[in-house]
């Protein structure tokens, strides 16, 4: 008797609400062009702040993407995941009607850091300006960091597994993986991601307080991971989610595969120990290329974490070394995301909705504003670079300590 064929993990939607663009198509452009779209802070009450530079997200209307009465009890970190999660679900084929026939196979996992910090904020300065009877009943939800999980659900009716990963920045790629088991547990469908808005006043300054966060005036100069200049990492808001499926049951419904989650693993060690981290960031990328059954070798890109400090960037190209090899000398790496800015646990899902994108395309992204590289790495700039993509390895690391890696590998490698 034949042994049962090993479920597996695919990606067939993508949902893009990203600083450079609120589409996934206008956030690959952007991304493959190389633009950087890193700006003053113009947020309302962050003028005074000693935060310069963000990554902005200014061509979303909430109202547009959002009904009303959903609007009204989220923060805008939620109208980013909803309006996210619809764009994914079209993209993967899956309609409403789709879903409702079996609501109980549909499950939804995100990740976030900062919460919903500006209806937080809002609300408060009601209830100390005005009065209790003047703070709404959804102040209670809003600012939780389970909220976007909890209104996706809702909104669609999804009832299967339904959670949120609590794992630092590196929560993103997580969130990924825990998607991943729960279709090899069983789970047909699950929608999956991040998405942060870091940047209203009371979230700011509640990051003042990472000594990692760049506080330079110029956006060309604010974000400059692997360099000798390197001053910290630049916030951002937006990020994305994923459709995540059976394989074979995507394959057989028509649906196109984007590509497999193949491997993960996730390591801890201390908050700002940027120099342990390399020891578990090299664990976490071992790991997962074991999980994937991968070789080193078979790694045709890095997307780096780039967290723009030099303890913390020497650290990462010592991980990526030690991680894979002789064949780190070889291997293109880059980090889009210094056009767009750090968002938090979004930051990671962004990089492997860019990874996907990058296979499909056979382009690798370059690194924007990013030139005198002083590590032993290939790293991508200026121009995106013509590349055959078959396996993507995705790295991440948070704040608090906490590092992720994920293999993606093409979705027409394991075509039947």
């Amino acid at each position: 008797m034949s042994e049962p064929h090993p479920r597996r993990a695919a990606v067939t939607g993508i949902g893009v609400v990203a600083p450079n663009g609120t589409s996934t198509e206008a956030f690959w452009k952007s991304t493959q062009e190389g633009i950087s779209v890193l700006d003053r802070v113009t947020r309302e009450g962050c003028e005074h702040l000693p935060l310069r530079v963000a990554g902005e997200v200014r061509a979303f209307e909430p109202a547009a993407a959002v009904e009303e009465r959903y609007l009204v009890q989220t923060d805008r970190f939620t109208h980013f995941a909803l309006a996210a999660a619809d764009l994914a679900l079209d993209d993967a084929r899956l309609s409403q009607a789709d879903t409702d026939d079996s609501p109980f196979s549909v499950g939804v996992v995100t990740a976030a850091g900062s919460g919903g910090g500006e209806f937080g904020q809002r609300e408060l300065q009601q209830l100390w300006g005005k009065g209790s009877r003047f703070v709404g009943p959804y102040q209670s939800i809003a600012w939780f960091y389970a909220a976007s999980t909890g209104q996706i659900s809702i909104r669609r009716g999804f009832k299967g597994p339904c959670s949120v990963v609590a794992a630092d920045e590196a929560g993103g790629l997580d969130a990924l993986a825990h998607a991943a088991r729960a279709v090899r547990r069983g789970t047909d469908v699950l929608v999956a991601g991040s998405t942060e808005a870091p940047l209203a006043p009371y979230s700011v300054v509640c990051q003042l307080g990472y000594q990692e966060l760049s506080l330079a005036d110029d956006p060309t100069r604010a974000y400059r991971p692997f360099t000798s200049s390197a001053c910290g990492f630049v916030p951002a808001e937006g990020g994305a989610m994923l459709v995540v499926e059976e394989e074979t049951a995507a394959r057989e419904r028509g649906a196109r595969v984007r590509a497999v989650l193949a491997g993960h693993t996730a390591t801890f060690t201390g908050a700002s120990r940027w120099e342990e981290s390399r020891a578990g960031l090299a664990e976490a990328i071992r790991g997962a290329l074991d999980e994937a059954g991968c070789a080193p070798e078979e790694i045709d890109v890095v997307f780096a974490d780039a967290l723009g400090v030099p303890e913390a960037d020497r650290a990462e190209a010592l991980a990526i070394a030690d991680g894979l090899g002789t064949h780190a000398k070889r291997v293109p790496v880059t980090a889009p995301k210094t056009g767009i800015g750090r968002g938090y646990c979004a930051a990671p899902v962004l990089d492997a909705a860019a990874a996907v994108l990058s296979m499909e395309h056979g382009l690798i992204p370059p690194t924007p504003n990013v030139f005198d590289i002083c590590h032993d790495l290939d790293l991508v700039t200026g121009r995106a670079r013509a590349a055959e993509v078959r396996t993507a390895l995705v790295l991440s690391r948070g704040l608090m300590g906490s590092n992720s890696a994920l293999v993606l590998r093409h979705g027409a490698d394991h075509a039947s």
